[in-house]
Parts: C-alpha cells; structure tokens; sequence
C-alpha cells in the first residue's frame, strides 16, 4: 500500500500535467488557424502547468535520496509517464509554432510578391 503523500504527489502531476495536455492541444488548433498569438499565450500557460508538475516529481525524488522512505507506486509511476509524455508533446507544439511561423512568413512574402508583379 502506498502512502497517502506519494498518491497524492502523483495525483497533483496527473492534474497539473493534464492541464498542460489541454493548453499544448489549444496551441495545436490556434496554429490550425494561423493564431500564433494565442499559440504562445496557451504555450506559455502549457509550461507554467508542466513546471508545476515536475517541480512535484523533483521534490518526491529529492527527498527519497535525502533519506526519505520512498516507496514503489505504480500510480506514481504512472505520473511520471503522463509527465513524461505531455512534455514532449509541448517540446513538438513549441516547435510546430516556430515551423509554422516561417512557413506563414514565407507564403505572405510569396503573395506579396505576387502582388506587386500584378501591377506592374
């Protein structure tokens, strides 16, 4: 049976790092769209949950090598992987933003171009 901490401790990454999946899923469509403003703000707020997360996961692993009883979850291993999981996730949504950016950049200088050969 684990301790009632260590549950909770994997419990707050699960929902931290769930409310992460769900920002870096809202980047995902505004780049759908083109929206990279609301791509970075949801990226941003991506992270802040993402840090939350894992700042649980270092403190758990911090106290077991200080000497705390650690012990053997698989519900906190299930957290890790979640964490884990959705950070790479934001790691290619962060990405996507940049790739979609110079893609987006090059095709308004292609149509600009265009314009500009139309009159003369």
């Amino acid at each position: 049976m684990i301790s009632e901490k260590t549950a909770e401790n994997a419990m707050q990454i699960i929902l931290h790092a769930g409310d992460a999946r769900v920002h870096c899923m809202n980047v995902l469509k505004a780049i759908e769209t083109s929206n990279f403003e609301k791509a970075k703000e949801q990226m941003k707020l991506a992270n802040d949950e993402i840090v939350k997360a894992h700042r649980i996961q270092t403190d758990a692993i911090s106290g077991e090598t200080q000497g705390e009883t650690g012990d053997y979850s698989v519900l906190f291993a299930h957290a890790q992987d979640t964490l884990m999981t959705i950070y790479s996730e934001i790691n290619i949504a962060k990405r996507m933003i940049k790739i979609f950016e110079a893609y987006d950049a090059r095709l308004t200088k292609l149509e600009m171009a265009g314009k500009e050969n139309d009159h003369e």
